[in-house]
């Protein structure tokens, strides 16, 4: 089996999200699957196989950290998805069946790779006890993010304070499915993005995730709301770093980035 490692939203090596990407003839047994990701060990390895022709979907997907298999992952999909693109094994817009529902990844022509997600539900939610001592911060406001993504979304006070987090991440885990989403608006719109965020995710093994697109499906219309534009751009301050624009469109987000190739390989066993 090849396997290759992809750094994504990212259009430069070594920055973004990477993770690894399998394509398969089938899947095999899920413990094989899972310790094929703890070898790799990267927030996400995407598994990925071709379905017949004429169904709904093209490529089936899966995705695993190294500790358990998620429901939505964003840069691993278009990892997944460059990879296709690059390689040949498939040209054009394409539909993956995932745990959430069919998913498409469709090439621009200047390269980028949109994701068509479903839009996260926001529900608003008082500030769970001891959230703001785990995090390292007071919350303005918390949100629940619904099933797909499973994390609660802390807004802050300011850009300054998202980058100055030092969470305790083994308390974080006890307030959400994931982990938590932290987020403020820019503090200066000439350098081309309207919010930053961070994601930390202990409950599936990932102290910081670098660039996280599954949780701009709720910062996507988190921020829409408030700054009144339905097309926006994020940037992810984790110290690889990463930007994904997202528009709405009806209750689905749209999630453009880009991704790299780094490495590629044999697995032997």
């Amino acid at each position: 089996m090849r396997i290759r490692i992809v750094d994504a939203f990212t259009d430069r090596p070594f920055a973004g999200n990477p993770a690894g990407v399998l394509l398969l003839d089938a899947f095999p047994d899920d413990d094989r699957l899972q310790n094929i990701a703890v070898e790799v060990n990267h927030a996400e390895t995407a598994f990925a196989h071709r379905l017949p022709e004429g169904g709904e979907a093209d490529w089936a997907l899966r995705w695993f950290t190294p500790a358990a298999e998620v429901n939505m992952c964003g840069h691993a999909t278009l990892a997944t998805a460059h990879v296709l693109h690059t390689t040949g094994a498939h040209e054009g817009p394409v539909r993956f069946a995932t745990r959430s529902g069919v998913l498409i990844a469709t090439p621009g022509a200047d390269g980028s790779i949109t994701l068509d997600f479903p839009t996260a539900p926001l529900t608003r939610v008082e500030p769970p006890e001891g959230v703001a001592k785990a995090l390292g911060a007071e919350p303005l406001t918390t949100f629940d993010t619904g099933p797909n993504v499973g994390d609660l979304l802390v807004e802050l006070a300011d850009e300054q304070t998202v980058h100055a987090l030092t969470p305790d991440h083994k308390a974080l885990g006890a307030y959400s499915e994931r982990g938590i989403i932290a987020t403020a608006r820019a503090e200066n719109l000439a350098l081309g993005y309207d919010f930053v965020s961070r994601c930390f995710f202990p409950n599936v093994g990932i102290d910081e995730d670098p660039v996280t697109g599954s949780a701009h499906t709720a910062l996507a219309p988190f921020w829409s709301e408030r700054l009144g534009r339905t097309e926006l751009t994020g940037l992810q301050a984790s110290p690889r770093s990463g930007r994904v624009r997202t528009r709405l469109v009806g209750d689905r987000t749209l999630l453009t980035g880009r991704a790299v190739t780094t490495i590629e390989g044999e697995l032997l066993v």
